[in-house]
């Protein structure tokens, strides 16, 4: 097992998402990898090129927790779900319907029992990061959760029955790619998840109703699905959930405050921490966090948007935060962006500059706050 050092049990006060513009090397890599100019091994040599010089940048920014960026996937969680056994990409056809725009073609499907599995690519990307980051700050892993392949997978009804029959084997094989993370060195892993804002809107729900659902049966299946995936993790690992509205070239999936399902994401989850949304008026204000009952559980206000790259108003976030701090103290607030700048491979609309201001500008509101 790979040695490392305690980290503190909460996100840090100044956090981010994880996930970065890439390159335009990379980009222009992965093309010609697709093309056949160059191997899968020159392509992954770029990405630990790049990788590195990303660590450094993150580090200079005054971060603690620092990403690979996601620079080795076309998307935040299809990448991770098709590595699993049992589960498979296709074209499908069409995209992801956003507001304003579509996402490119793909979706996954499981057609054979659910497993972990020890080759999964994602292990050999963490222990890269691991080995360049250091012991002066934390590498953090971030994967989607579980109830992404709920929400997104189609079901091989001739292998479950429904996504009940499939919840033991998945939560089981998430159990063990987080020791298999842990083993690596992880102590800091992200939960990303656009499920919960399924059910912020009339809409969402409608939809949940035409797959057969009843919105509140959902809402247990998704808490125990997060549950029981993380209930064996060792006690010095820190799991946090990201709860993201979706973010696909700076446009958004949902719309809502968390009202609608505050008292299962505050009360009913067992992680240590939680990323939300809060970068304008369609998140909502700050009520539902009247409803977190725990003094160990923090929240990372996402105040700065990713989504453009004009900066925010130090003061006005000051604010904001301020008024969080009345329902909940400001001990267990954290500052972050609202979610990552490429949750795909394309990113979002905002320059690399403007991405490295909006770090910089969480870090210093951060530490104007909290020291």
């Amino acid at each position: 097992m790979t040695e490392t050092k305690t980290i503190q049990k909460a996100p840090f006060k100044g956090d981010h998402v994880g996930s970065f513009l890439r390159p335009e090397r990379i980009k222009q890599a992965r093309i010609k990898n697709k093309n056949g100019e160059i191997t899968a091994a020159q392509l992954r040599t770029i990405e630990d090129e790049e990788i590195v010089k990303l660590v450094a940048k993150q580090k200079d920014a005054g971060l603690k927790s620092i990403t690979d960026g996601e620079f080795r996937r076309a998307w935040w969680h299809f990448d991770f779900l098709e590595g699993l056994t049992g589960v498979e990409g296709y074209d499908s056809g069409s995209g992801i319907q956003f507001k304003g725009i579509e996402t490119k073609s793909r979706a996954i499907k499981v057609t054979d029992k659910v497993a972990f599995n020890d080759n999964h690519s994602m292990l050999a990307d963490y222990a890269f990061l691991h080995q360049h980051v250091g012991d002066d700050h934390v590498a953090k892993m971030t994967i989607p959760s579980p109830n992404m392949l709920l929400l997104r997978g189609e079901i091989d009804e001739s292998v479950y029955e429904n996504i009940e029959a499939l919840l033991p084997d998945l939560t089981n094989a998430y159990k063990q790619t987080i020791q298999a993370f842990y083993n690596l060195g992880c102590r800091y892993l992200q939960l990303d998840d656009t499920s919960w804002a399924t059910f912020l809107s009339e809409e969402g729900e409608q939809s949940i109703r035409e797959k057969g659902y009843e919105p509140e049966v959902l809402r247990q299946l998704f808490s125990r699905a997060i549950n029981d995936s993380i209930a064996d993790r060792p006690d010095d690992l820190l799991i946090t959930m990201h709860i993201c509205r979706g973010n696909y070239r700076s446009h958004f999936f949902s719309t809502g405050s968390y009202d609608a399902v505050s008292e299962t994401i505050f009360s009913a989850l067992n992680v240590d921490g939680l990323f939300l949304e809060f970068d304008d008026e369609r998140s909502g204000g700050f009520e539902s966090l009247r409803h977190v009952n725990r003094d160990d559980l923090h929240v990372v206000l996402g105040l700065i948007t990713t989504k453009s790259g004009e900066l925010e108003d130090k003061d006005q976030i000051k604010k904001r935060i301020d008024e969080a701090a009345t329902y909940l103290p400001l001990d267990q607030l954290c500052l972050s962006p609202q979610c990552g700048f490429a949750s795909t491979e394309e990113g979002n609309n905002i320059t690399d500059e403007a991405q490295w201001r909006k770090i910089r500008h969480v870090v210093e509101i951060a530490q104007d706050v909290w020291n």
